[in-house]
């Protein structure tokens, strides 16, 4: 055997290596696009609740009269609640769907 087929078996060795190599590294990146896919569903899953939150305090605010002495009656304090919450229900129930269906 002389030194050129040496120098190549020793190449082809070092290319199935780096092959081998190059196929663990895109496993482990295509691991960590995965775990920053999740995290980035779960972040847009706060955000869109907090968003409901924050429509709903609004549309409180909103339906408050412009008389600071007038108070609600205490039915239509119980409706408003009620709906505020049947909203912030709704959003977190479809988040949790579409966690599940993740």
């Amino acid at each position: 055997m002389n030194t050129l087929e040496i120098r190549k078996q020793l190449l082809v060795a070092e290319s199935e290596l780096n092959r081998a190599q190059l196929g663990e590294e895109l496993a482990a990146l295509s691991a960590g696009v995965r775990t920053v896919t999740n995290r980035a569903k779960s972040f847009s899953s706060m955000a869109s609740v907090a968003a409901v939150v924050v429509a709903g305090l609004a549309a409180i605010r909103r339906g408050q009269p412009g008389v600071a002495h007038a108070k609600l009656s205490w039915l239509q304090t119980i409706l408003k609640s009620a709906g505020m919450v049947s909203t912030l229900w709704l959003a977190f129930r479809s988040q949790s769907r579409n966690q599940k269906a993740i």
